[in-house]
C-alpha cells in the first residue's frame, strides 16, 4: 500500500469512526413541537450530509411518515421520546428499503411497544439495538479495510497509473456495494418472512370487525 492509498484508507477510517447516529442519551425526555423534532435531528445528524444543504427531516416528511403509517400521530401537535425513536429508525432504514418494507418492519414495534413504560419499551428497545451496532463498528472497519486490501489487488496490469486507480477505486466501490446487495435482499426476505404473520394479524382483526358489526346489527332489529 503507498502513501497515497495508505492515507485515503485512513481518511475512509477516521469519518467511518465519526459518523453520527442518535444516541438514546442524546434524546430529550420532554415533548417536543416538530420544529424542535426537525432542529434536533439536523444537529445530532448533521456530519451525515453529503451536501451543506441537504435535508436530514423536514415537516413534509414527518407528514408523510405519519400518512403512512411509519409514525403514530403527534399528542396535543407534541412528539414524544417514542416518536424520536421511530423517526431514527425510518432515517436509517430509508436508505435501503422501500415505504411499505419499513411500514411491515415498525408497524408491530408501534402497535405493541410505543408509549410503553414498562420493559419491554421503546426506549429499552433502542437502547440494546444502540449497544450492539456500536459494538460492530471496529468489525466493520476491519470489513472496509479488507474490501480496499482486494481492490489494490486488481488490475495491476494496467500500465497507465491514473486509469489503474480509476479501476482500483471502481473495484472498492463495487465490493462495497455487492456487499450492501446481498444483505439488503438477506432483509428483505426477512420482511417477506414477517408479512405471513401481520397479514394474518390483519385478517383477524377484519373479522373482529365485521363480528361487531353484525352483533349491532342484531341489537337494531
Amino acid at each position: 500500500m503507498d502513501n497515497d492509498n495508505s492515507e485515503f484508507l485512513n481518511s475512509l477510517l477516521r469519518k467511518l469512526s465519526k459518523i453520527n447516529y442518535i444516541k438514546p442519551g442524546d434524546v430529550p425526555n420532554i415533548d417536543l413541537y416538530m420544529d424542535q423534532v426537525t432542529t434536533f435531528m439536523d444537529d445530532h445528524l448533521t456530519d451525515v450530509k453529503r451536501y451543506a444543504d441537504d435535508k436530514i427531516l423536514t415537516k413534509t416528511m414527518i407528514n408523510n411518515y405519519t400518512k403512512n403509517d411509519l409514525l403514530p400521530p403527534p399528542v396535543k401537535k407534541k412528539y414524544s421520546k417514542d416518536h424520536i425513536y421511530m423517526l431514527a429508525f425510518i432515517y436509517y432504514f430509508k436508505s435501503i428499503l422501500s415505504i411499505s418494507d419499513i411500514q411491515k418492519l415498525l408497524n408491530p414495534l408501534t402497535e405493541n411497544f410505543f408509549g410503553n413504560h414498562e420493559d419491554p419499551s421503546l426506549d429499552a428497545i433502542y437502547k440494546e439495538i444502540y449497544r450492539l451496532e456500536k459494538s460492530q463498528l471496529s468489525n466493520i472497519s476491519k470489513d472496509v479495510f479488507t474490501q480496499f486490501k482486494l481492490s489494490e489487488e486488481a488490475f495491476a496490469n494496467i500500465e497507465n497509473k491514473d486509469d489503474q486507480h480509476f479501476m482500483q477505486l471502481f473495484t472498492f466501490v463495487s465490493l462495497l456495494s455487492f456487499d450492501v446487495y446481498m444483505k439488503k435482499n438477506i432483509i428483505e426476505n426477512i420482511i417477506d418472512e414477517l408479512s405471513p404473520k401481520q397479514d394474518t394479524n390483519v385478517k383477524k382483526e377484519k373479522e373482529k370487525e365485521k363480528e361487531k358489526e353484525k352483533e349491532k346489527e342484531k341489537k337494531k332489529i
